[in-house]
């Protein structure tokens, strides 16, 4: 088959959607269809670029790379089309990328507001490592990715980060759990626990986690690997099907707590990373403020992270 344009779509269109049903929902198709379609897109590039898994899908380092290729082609071909007014210049594009983070929206919502001539282009990478390479081949201008302390972000000269936030690592747990009355929970009394623990980051996950249940005597016995939206991980756990370290922004929904563990064992990095001969400095400023901005939003809603605060810093935020 010859790629067309459309085909660049329904990949981006599944990269975004997470599911092959719901993308082809969004593109007004059958999901065999479109599950027929990526098969042909995946045997012309010769590997697979989605891998499956009960939550849905997610693209494989190769398709992480050419995920973020056919939006910068989408975005070209779009821009024929367009008949700039007068002599205007083309509107700059950013590259934009995130592992799991909260902080996302709430920047690009800010981002577009404050240089709303920027064309700004989102797409979601897991793995911290591969932020790194995507940005030091070009495949990206900036991303949001993570770290762990003792652990920091490694790159080439030719990207530059700035951390965001160190923010500890809370535990989400069944409502009805032995530990409810806890205000705080210790890491070794969920030793018997069944545990949701999300894959490798490429930056140190879940290595630190088991680092930090080893110090503590136990290695944890039960383990769903798991990669799916916040909602549906918190579902689980409020069904009683296991414990699983959160971020200390999260907001629980009915049936889940969210506790903070004694002597805080465990922290995570959020940090704005970007390609220094692609991002104008007067950007990475935007895209740091808004980063920040964003995160403060987050815990202004977090009475758990407060609670936490003010016990461990006299009622002072960090």
């Amino acid at each position: 088959m010859e790629l067309e344009l459309r085909h660049l779509r329904a990949l981006c269109t599944v990269a975004d959607a997470g599911s092959i049903g719901r993308a082809a929902a969004e593109l007004g198709c059958s999901q065999q269809a479109m599950s027929t379609q990526l098969r042909r897109i995946e045997l012309y590039f010769g590997e697979p670029l989605f891998e499956r898994n009960t939550a849905g899908v997610r693209p494989t380092r190769y398709g992480v790379e050419v995920v973020a290729r056919a939006r910068d082609v989408l975005d070209r071909a779009e821009a024929i089309g367009r008949r700039p007014a007068g002599d205007a210049a083309p509107r700059p594009v950013l590259r934009l990328a995130a592992t799991n983070s909260p902080i996302l929206s709430g920047m690009v919502g800010r981002v577009r507001t404050e240089l709303p001539d920027l064309v700004l282009t989102v797409s979601s990478v897991y793995e911290s490592s591969q932020i790194v390479e995507l940005l030091e081949s070009g495949g990206l201008d900036a991303a949001i990715g993570v770290d762990y302390p003792g652990l920091e972000l490694r790159h080439s000269a030719a990207v530059e980060h700035r951390g965001i936030v160190t923010e500890p690592s809370f535990v989400a747990l069944p409502a009805d759990h032995r530990l409810k009355h806890r205000t705080e929970v210790a890491l070794a009394d969920l030793a018997e626990d069944s545990w949701f623990i999300t894959p490798d980051d490429g930056a140190g996950w879940p290595g630190v986690l088991y680092a930090a249940c080893e110090a503590v005597g136990f290695t944890p016995a039960v383990v769903h690997e798991f990669l799916g939206d916040q909602l549906q991980l918190q579902n689980m756990i409020g069904e009683g099907l296991g414990v699983s370290l959160v971020q200390a922004t999260t907001r629980p929904i009915p049936g889940v707590i969210v506790r903070p563990l004694i002597g805080t064992p465990l922290w995570c990095r959020y940090l704005l990373a970007w390609r220094k001969e692609s991002v104008a400095e007067e950007v990475v400023v935007t895209l740091f403020g808004s980063a920040c901005a964003s995160y403060r939003d987050l815990i202004a809603r977090a009475p758990h992270f407060h609670a936490w605060a003010a016990r461990t810093y006299r009622g002072t935020l960090p």
